[in-house]
């Protein structure tokens, strides 16, 4: 890109750091902000900082929150005897967008990072079944091996989310794994 541009270019980079944003995504994003609708940029920015400033993890669940607990987590109608486990807090408002879930989550993030106390400490409140909904990999059968493990001491029943063949697929586009899967882990009909 002409050097001129420096301004535009670093604006271009910046939204090239994106998850999913190639440069030409980048470019098409900078210059509609800058050149046909600076406001949208101007909002864009008011509603980064605002976001930076105020959301951070549940000390709870390690979800997302503008208060120490998360709105779920707060919520007392929520069935406590449901615990599911996602790899992160993006994960919740997904299945919460689409009201698939009515018990309480926690954020796994990364067994480096795990927070094997507070697992205990949801766990202890009466928790009856662990819901694991992580993406289908050896490494995350691994890290469901290694909680069921960890929580071992206590009377929990440990399922995970169904995986297969999804509806519409044809066979010949299903990776080995997840056919693999399907036949292994196939119901009555």
């Amino acid at each position: 890109m002409s050097e001129s541009l420096e301004k535009f270019n670093k604006l271009v980079e910046a939204f090239q750091e994106l998850p999913t944003i190639g440069k030409k995504s980048a470019i098409r994003l900078a210059y509609h902000i800058v050149m046909k609708n600076s406001f949208v940029g101007i909002k864009i920015a008011h509603a980064i900082e605002e976001a930076l400033g105020s959301i951070k993890q549940c000390a709870a669940c390690g979800g997302m929150s503008e208060d120490e607990l998360c709105f779920i987590c707060c919520d007392e109608s929520r069935d406590e005897t449901l615990l599911c486990i996602v790899e992160n807090a993006k994960d919740i408002l997904l299945l919460e967008e689409n009201r698939l879930f009515d018990g309480r989550y926690f954020v796994l993030d990364s067994l480096e990072n795990f927070n094997l106390s507070g697992l205990e400490s949801l766990v202890k409140n009466g928790v009856e079944e662990i819901v694991f909904a992580l993406t289908p990999s050896i490494a995350n059968d691994a890290v469901i091996l290694y909680i069921e493990d960890k929580l071992s001491d206590f009377t929990i029943n440990f399922s995970k989310i169904a995986q297969g063949v999804p509806t519409g697929v044809s066979l010949e586009n299903i990776d080995l794994l997840s056919l693999s899967r399907a036949l292994i882990d196939r119901v009555k009909v």
